[in-house]
């Protein structure tokens, strides 16, 4: 009978420390870098919010203390709340890049040099969306969107001039003062208060999308270039407001009109 010899096979623990330590490695990458998208999305889906809106509020009293003073009174304004913050708002003084007729007569006051880039000049209030908003010169990100203001396009008209008043504002993140227009009705009503007037407009026509290079939504009479059969064809004083769809993308733009409807003299 032949004698069977045991064969002792010897692990290789020092592999397997090798491999658990790899595996542990990259677990807590994994966790970090979780975290680490995690944070990101907080910032941008709640600070940036927090912080453009406080900065919004900050201004709108601002403008109203400002408006407030000149007209000898304690700065407060109907629908808005009561006047504070510094007179950082600015009084005109172009530099040559303001939209069109800022320097103009308006239909409630007397003309008025155009506002400075990115300064804040009026205040915009939605009531369905109950939305108050400053408003400044020019669309650019860093001086404007990203501080929670709508925009104005230059080249475009002011607030009750004849033409086509366009704004822009971002949809999500930064303020997102422009969110839920999609929730706008015909017969809406869209104030834009000046030092000099207050301006109602009325939701009248909704364009719920097309591409962001589709200028004639912004024209004098706005009407768009890729679907021609949507918009104007008589001028008349308009506001347009403009903001990125579908929500956290910008592929395409969504907008809406509103004709002039009301005009009152401060």
């Amino acid at each position: 009978m032949r004698e069977r010899i045991p064969v002792v096979v010897q692990r290789n623990s020092r592999g397997r420390r090798v491999v658990a330590r790899g595996l542990w490695t990259g677990a807590e990458l994994v966790v970090t870098l979780g975290v680490v998208l995690l944070l990101l999305v907080v910032h941008q889906l709640w600070w940036t919010n927090r912080q453009a809106r406080a900065g919004a509020e900050h201004q709108v009293r601002a403008l109203q203390r400002e408006w407030g003073e000149e007209r000898g009174g304690t700065g407060a304004v109907p629908g808005g709340g009561p006047g504070g913050g510094s007179n950082e708002a600015g009084r005109g003084g172009g530099d040559g890049r303001g939209g069109g007729g800022g320097d103009q007569p308006d239909r409630g006051g007397a003309a008025r040099s155009a506002p400075r880039w990115d300064q804040a000049y009026a205040v915009i209030r939605i009531p369905r969306l109950g939305l108050v908003a400053p408003v400044a010169q020019g669309i650019g990100k860093s001086g404007v969107l990203d501080k929670g203001y709508v925009g104005h396009y230059p080249g475009t008209a002011q607030p009750g001039r004849p033409g086509n008043f366009a704004l822009a504002g971002h949809r999500n993140t930064h303020g997102e003062p422009f969110r839920y227009i999609n929730r706008l009705r015909r017969g809406d009503r869209i104030d834009v208060e000046t030092r000099d007037a207050v301006y109602t407009y009325t939701v009248d026509r909704t364009l719920a999308r097309t591409t962001p290079h589709d200028g004639g939504v912004i024209a004098a009479v706005p009407r768009s270039n890729v679907k021609p059969y949507i918009g104007y064809t008589e001028a008349g004083s308009y506001v347009t407001l403009t903001t990125c769809t579908p929500e956290f993308t910008s592929r395409y733009r969504l907008v809406v009109w509103g004709r002039l409807v009301d005009v009152r003299s401060r």
